[in-house]
């Protein structure tokens, strides 16, 4: 299908993209993106990078992972449950920017010792000094722009001892159509009806992907395309 608005990504900010949004309406947005992402699978992308990464792992060693733009925290579920079928011990922080956010998703986590938060911002200097074993952010990267980009990818895989773990949305004119349908027809938040097809139009082709990594000059990185219409990007360091 040829449609301009497909040839180059996006710069329209998202509702989610205000720092300050909060209460009802984040809450059933949040509801929503969790129940979506389980339907279409795009949560195991992230799994898979981890299982990729496994073999890296040293022994007898509590593994550390940020994951970045955490949101519910329902991610931060999922990477616990999958260290502990695989005896794995892991420390989970999840990262976001929105303090209610965070709040929300300490509340659905409780019964996880594994998981703690941080309110931080990805630029904040502070949050650049620190170091984790593995950097994993699931729908997080679209956010920013090219140039941002290129400074956050540069500072993650220099603090990331054993590598970093991207899931992300592939812009495509399927998936855009896709998600304005299954929007209109189950969800009753306006963020998500906004927030789902401006998320597409902000995501990456292949090429643009492999260019900003070349840019950066990293080698030895894994990019593979994933159901539904997700990019599992692995940078080992």
């Amino acid at each position: 299908m040829s449609d301009s608005r497909f040839s180059q990504r996006w710069d329209q900010p998202e509702i989610m993209d205000d720092l300050e949004f909060s209460g009802e309406e984040m809450d059933q947005a949040l509801r929503e993106l969790e129940t979506i992402n389980k339907w279409l699978g795009g949560n195991a992308v992230t799994l898979t990078g981890l299982a990729h990464l496994k073999k890296d792992f040293p022994a007898n060693k509590t593994i550390t992972i940020a994951d970045l733009g955490c949101g519910g925290g329902d991610m931060l579920k999922l990477m616990a449950d999958w260290g502990r079928r695989h005896q794995i011990e892991l420390e989970l922080t999840g990262i976001d920017a929105n303090d209610y956010i965070i709040n929300y998703a300490r509340h659905r986590t409780l019964d996880y010792p594994e998981i703690k938060y941080q309110t931080a911002n990805v630029f904040d200097p502070d949050f650049q000094k620190q170091h984790f074993d593995i950097i994993t952010c699931t729908l997080f990267t679209h956010h920013f722009t090219t140039i941002q980009l290129e400074k956050l990818l540069g500072s993650w895989t220099n603090n990331a001892r054993i590598g970093v773990v991207i899931n992300d949305l592939h812009r495509h004119w399927l998936a855009y159509y896709s998600i304005i349908a299954i929007t209109r027809l189950f969800s009753r938040s306006y963020m998500v009806k906004n927030d789902g097809p401006v998320s597409v139009l902000r995501a990456f082709r292949r090429q643009e992907l492999k260019s900003l990594l070349s840019q950066l000059h990293l080698r030895g990185f894994k990019l593979r395309w994933k159901w539904a219409f997700r990019w599992m990007l692995i940078i080992p360091t």
